[in-house]
């Protein structure tokens, strides 16, 4: 059997620092899966299709990862997916409090569900992608934060917002 294993988020955008998790996570599962998630809740700058065509384009070398897009509850798609293990990122100790209370959540209504945290590489472990957000209105400089191969995609939304 495979071991899949499930990156959710809402990557708005997707970071360098989430493209560092996910080539980090390839090499311990047979497949993962980007689970972009469609929540309003968090008013997202990107439409859900084009975060999902953004992180296509960011993993595109990755044989092994797939992106999708989710509304669900996370322990559903798990169900769907047959997976049950779920990876997250932990940059820093206020996201490992709200991510234990997560996986511990998760595993309340999905007892077989696994949460493991990585951590980024030290060069990516200050990106978020709401500091991203919060660069782009100003015109400041992202290269370094973002996939070279979403930089045309993030510019455009810029001209048109």
């Amino acid at each position: 059997m495979k071991k899949r294993a499930i990156y959710p988020g809402t990557f708005d955008p997707i970071t360098n620092g989430h493209v560092d998790i996910i080539t980090r996570a390839s090499t311990m599962f047979d497949e993962i899966i980007v689970a972009v998630a469609d929540n309003p809740k968090k008013k997202p700058m990107f439409s859900i299709e084009k975060r999902i065509e953004m992180a296509k384009k960011s993993v595109q070398s990755l044989s092994n990862v797939k992106v999708i897009g989710f509304s669900s509850l996370l322990v559903d798609l798990s169900d769907k997916l047959e997976a049950n293990i779920i990876i997250r990122g932990i940059r820093a100790v206020s996201d490992f409090e709200y991510e234990f209370q997560m996986g511990y959540a998760n595993t309340s209504l999905k007892k077989e569900l696994e949460t493991i945290f990585l951590m980024p590489s030290l060069e990516y472990a200050f990106i978020s992608s709401s500091i991203v957000r919060s660069i782009l209105p100003f015109n400041g400089k992202i290269e370094h934060l973002v996939p070279h191969s979403i930089l045309e995609d993030i510019k455009l939304h810029q001209i048109q917002a």
